[in-house]
C-alpha cells in the first residue's frame, strides 16, 4: 500500500522509448512492461515510474527535478553508464555529502549518481 501523501511514482518523458530501455536495462539491470508503444513503467527500483513517449528532455538546467542514485562503487557505474551508452555532462565531483556526477540518457534525460566520500 502506497504511503499516504508521500512520493511514490515517477513518469519521465522520451524521445526514444527503446533506447531508453535499453540503456536502463544495460547500465542498471532494470525490467519494464509496457503499455502500449508509448508507455513504459519500471518498478523495484527505489521508486517506480515510468517513461513515456515525447519530444521532451529533463534536465536541470531547464528547471528539471534531478533523480540521483546511490552506488556503493562510483567509478564502476560511472563506466557502466558509459557502456551502456550514457553521456556523462558532469564528471565526478566532490560536494559536502561525498562525490557525484550527472549524465543523460539516450532520450537525453538528466540523473545523476552519489557516493559516499573516499576514505583516505
Amino acid at each position: 500500500m502506497p504511503a499516504h501523501e508521500k512520493i511514490n511514482y515517477v513518469e519521465y518523458p522520451s524521445r526514444d522509448l527503446d533506447a531508453t530501455k535499453r540503456f536502463f536495462q544495460h547500465a542498471f539491470g532494470w525490467t519494464f512492461e509496457d503499455y502500449g508503444p508509448e508507455y513504459a513503467a519500471f518498478s523495484g527500483e527505489g521508486l517506480d515510474g515510468g517513461f513515456y513517449k515525447a519530444d521532451l528532455a529533463a534536465s536541470t538546467i531547464h528547471g528539471s527535478a534531478l533523480i540521483v542514485f546511490y552506488s556503493e562503487a562510483l567509478e564502476e557505474t560511472l563506466n557502466k553508464v558509459v557502456a551502456a551508452g550514457g553521456k556523462i555532462v558532469k564528471p565526478i565531483f566532490p560536494f559536502p555529502g561525498g562525490r557525484r556526477f550527472h549524465f543523460t540518457e539516450p532520450s537525453g534525460n538528466e540523473f545523476a549518481v552519489w557516493a559516499e566520500p573516499t576514505k583516505e
